[in-house]
């Protein structure tokens, strides 16, 4: 039987100590060598098909190399990027990405927290937090942590978000300038910062327009889901009158935007040409529909990318200060949305039906 390679045949082969080649295949510590040393030393890993023993790596340094990665729903396309940017970045360090689901249920995310816990996970990356959550409260002192898409209220825990507010001011100010004047919204679930911050920042850029939105003009959907943000839109529709309703519509999220759509389809109004609609997310496939979705593009990859290497920082060195990060979004216009009908000679011509997502 082939006795496995150790690291001391690495340094040997790379003609270094053991120690120097320990710290060239360790990305946190590999930043003290010169480049000329790592290459020679990875070199040498790679002809001997050496494979770090991570067990091993956790006894020396008092850590499981794991991370605990919590979501609040893996089947929203959404969340597959994200956790993407995270592995791809944790496992260049040697790490495990342990990755868990909520179901967005309070009770699953307190027994999945605790799961990862006695699991002794060296760090967490949360994309489940409430505004106010007073578990994480408690959580932040004992591990350390980094917050995805979300902020909790008087918590400064390290956090990477995307810019929903100069995301939402562009959905507004591109309607506006199509001609939109009646613009609803429907918002996401207020108990969380991305439902708050975007429902926020639409009230503020359509005032900025110089068109205050009434209340009956704005509606919260419980969830982002494409259920919840047809509930939301029904009822909102239903609370206006056939002369004063709204001919545009900005979405908390891509699936919300998707319920938009259904309910326009069941009471035959045709996108865009009776109502634009614009989402929030570009998820994979809304490129793809029936007029494709007019959205907000959020870099998911680098999100999780991003908090990832927060994460390792503070692992490598705990005294850093807290700090969070908002990443930019730009807005991709497609064929959901446009001049509404009353516009004189801007109004589109030929209007594609509201369609189906592709099956």
């Amino acid at each position: 039987m082939t006795e496995p390679v150790t690291l001391r045949d690495v340094a040997d082969r790379a003609g270094v100590h053991v120690a120097t080649a320990s710290r060239a295949l360790n990305p946190a510590a590999r930043s003290r060598l010169s480049e000329a040393t790592v290459r020679r030393v990875r070199k040498a890993a790679e002809e001997l098909d050496y494979r770090p023993n991570a067990m091993a790596r956790g006894l020396k340094t008092s850590r499981s190399m794991s991370v605990g990665l919590l979501v609040p729903d893996l089947t929203n396309p959404l969340f597959p990027p994200i956790a993407r940017g995270v592995e791809d970045v944790l496992a260049g360090a040697g790490y495990t990405t342990l990755i868990a689901n909520t179901d967005n249920d309070d009770e699953r995310q307190s027994r999945q927290l605790a799961a990862l816990r006695a699991r002794q996970v060296d760090g967490l990356i949360l994309a489940t937090a409430h505004r106010d959550d007073p578990e994480l409260a408690e959580l932040a002192g004992q591990v350390p942590l980094v917050l995805i898409n979300r902020r909790v209220e008087g918590l400064t825990a390290p956090a990477v978000i995307a810019d929903d507010q100069s995301g939402i001011a562009a959905a507004v100010r591109h309607l506006v300038d199509l001609g939109h004047r009646r613009v609803a919204h429907v918002a996401g679930p207020q108990h969380t910062t991305t439902g708050h911050s975007r429902s926020r920042a639409f009230r503020q850029a359509m005032e900025d327009a110089g068109l205050p939105p009434g209340p009956e003009l704005v509606a919260e959907a419980d969830a982002f889901t494409e259920a919840a943000g047809a509930r939301a839109f029904r009822l909102l529709l239903d609370g206006l009158s056939d002369d004063d309703g709204c001919t545009a519509v900005v979405a908390a999220n891509d699936m919300i935007a998707l319920g938009c759509l259904d309910v326009a389809e069941e009471r035959r109004l045709r996108c865009p040409r009776d109502l634009s609609v614009v989402g929030f997310n570009d998820m994979p496939f809304v490129g793809r529909l029936t007029p494709a979705l007019t959205t907000v593009h959020v870099p998911h990859y680098e999100i999780g990318a991003e908090a990832a290497r927060m994460l390792l920082e503070r692992l490598a060195d705990p005294g850093l200060p807290r700090k969070s990060v908002t990443l930019p979004v730009s807005l991709v216009v497609r064929g959901s949305t446009a001049a509404p009908r009353t516009a004189p000679k801007t109004a589109s011509k030929t209007a594609p039906k509201t369609g189906r997502r592709p099956r």
